[in-house]
């Protein structure tokens, strides 16, 4: 089954080996998919090597290689249904849901496209009128990128865009349980003017056949996104041979609501941060942090706006919100819930999976809220992934910052307040990578995003998103070359250049 991208050319699995994909909204076959090895990963690794160490596209004139991403945007726009509907079949996310991801992604594809020229480095002033001192920008080498199911093509769009536009080859990694849209991302690349070898895909379980991705002494570069344990792997397993590493690993990400905020927006917006795509988001909001003079209310009424949100598949037009992605993650979303019970939490409402006969082959969990939850549990620590609400309370600013910094990870965080001054000093205060101010969720391909602490690090988008995908070289040019006079018998120039120092 030719599902493989690896030099230019659709290949075979060596094992021969596949893997049905499942929607998880009724388990309905969408496709049946090559299942790779390691052998198949490293075929890839040697198809970007090749094509990085002697191909065009690394010396390719910048603004052209900009140019091919242009295409690409406006390829994917006029490809659009198609590739939202494979998205929507591999995930059960709403169709609108998918067509929206569509438009980011034909947007960071045009960001980096349009960025890719502007940077041409720096001269740095040496002092030396007879010296040139230029730091200039150059491709990393192969990357190993590997991404993950929740928004399969924009988080793997976020990756190869700027990875691209910087000079460089990769082999792409989807997650195994969503690979349709990374097949279409191929073919699209090469209607675009991607050289042979430059973009490579493979697909197949991480610890087969992404590894290598992160140990092989051919890569240059890994950038994973994904779960914290995995992400730990990738990093240790990428320091043996030193490589270039970005994760951004998920994050435990609160949402705070002071009493002065604008009622009904705030709870909105903390039904769309927390609910939204069931909460397989990794900047999900939560973590419900809220003042104790409003909580009762506050509370009550998400809990009855959740208890009204209705659930579907991707092409349902009644539906708000879809299936979780699998049944073991469904599994796992339930022991998170009855844990937290275990803990001493409360269940408001939710907590189970939705009753009739449309639900029984998805893998649909309801909106779900959890009060009273211990400070410190493993319900405010650790990543549920699904849609689960927890609720905090605070009396005043600092207990509220340290409520929502008090979490390993540091992605994301939400502020909302009529107050300018708090939205701004709490803002700064929070030790979290993004911090929207009476919003959630919204990004921008020229803004940063990254995570502090164990939410990773490297930064993928914005400005310096493309210098992950590059190295600064010091380039140091003596305009009068001769003797160094360094040591004792020769000549002595006058100036220290040469010292090392």
């Amino acid at each position: 089954m030719a599902d493989f991208f690896i030099g230019g050319q659709w290949v075979n699995s060596r094992a021969g080996s596949t893997r049905e994909i499942r929607c998880p909204a009724n388990g309905s076959l969408v496709a049946t998919v090559a299942e790779g090895t390691r052998e198949d990963t490293e075929a890839a690794i040697a198809a970007a090597r090749t094509a990085f160490d002697t191909g065009p596209w690394p010396s390719t004139p910048a603004w052209e290689r900009g140019d091919v991403l242009l295409r690409a945007a406006a390829l994917l726009e006029q490809r659009k249904n198609a590739f939202a509907r494979a998205e929507s079949l591999d995930t059960g996310k709403r169709m609108v849901e998918s067509e929206l991801d569509m438009d980011d992604i034909a947007a960071c594809l045009r960001y980096f496209g349009k960025l890719a020229g502007q940077d041409a480095g720096r001269v740095v002033d040496t002092g030396n009128p007879d010296a040139i001192s230029r730091i200039v920008h150059e491709p990393v080498g192969v990357c190993g990128l590997i991404t993950p199911w929740n928004f399969p093509l924009l988080q793997t769009v976020w990756k190869v865009a700027p990875a691209l536009a910087a000079g460089n080859t990769f082999v792409l990694k989807p997650s195994e349980l969503t690979p349709s849209t990374s097949i279409l991302l191929m073919r699209l690349l090469s209607d675009a003017g991607v050289p042979d070898g430059v973009a490579n895909l493979v697909l197949g379980a991480g610890a087969e056949v992404g590894a290598p991705l992160s140990e092989h002494p051919d890569v240059d570069m890994v950038s994973f996104t994904g779960g914290l344990t995995t992400g730990r792997r990738v990093a240790a397993a990428a320091a043996a041979t030193v490589k270039k590493v970005a994760l951004e690993l998920g994050g435990k990400n609160p949402n705070v609501v002071f009493a002065d905020a604008d009622f009904d927006s705030a709870v909105d917006y903390a039904l769309t941060a927390i609910f939204l795509h069931s909460g397989q988001v990794c900047s999900a909001g939560a973590r419900l942090v809220v003042q104790r003079e409003i909580h009762g209310a506050f509370v009550n009424e998400l809990v009855r706006r959740a208890e009204n949100i209705r659930l579907g598949g991707p092409f349902d037009p009644d539906a708000e919100t879809g299936p979780l992605i699998s049944a073991d993650h469904l599994a796992k979303v339930e022991a998170y819930v009855q844990g937290a019970l275990d803990e001493g939490a409360v269940l408001r409402t939710g907590g189970r999976r939705p009753e009739g006969e449309q639900f029984t082959d998805g893998y649909y969990y309801l909106p779900t809220i959890l009060e009273n939850v211990p400070r410190g549990g493993l319900a405010v620590s650790d990543e549920s992934f699904g849609p689960v609400l927890t609720v905090e309370t605070f009396a005043d600013e600092d207990e509220a910052v340290e409520i929502a910094n008090d979490t390993i990870y540091g992605l994301s965080a939400g502020v909302f307040t009529t107050d300018a001054s708090r939205a701004q000093r709490v803002a700064g205060r929070l030790r979290h990578g993004t911090v929207w101010i009476n919003d959630f969720h919204p990004y921008l391909p020229q803004a940063e995003w990254g995570g502090f602490k164990q939410s990773g690090f490297g930064r993928e988008l914005g400005p310096t998103g493309l210098a992950e995908y590059q190295e600064a070289k010091h380039i140091y040019q003596n305009l009068k070359a001769g003797p160094s006079g360094w040591f004792s018998g020769g000549p002595v120039t006058g100036t220290d250049e040469g010292a090392g120092k």
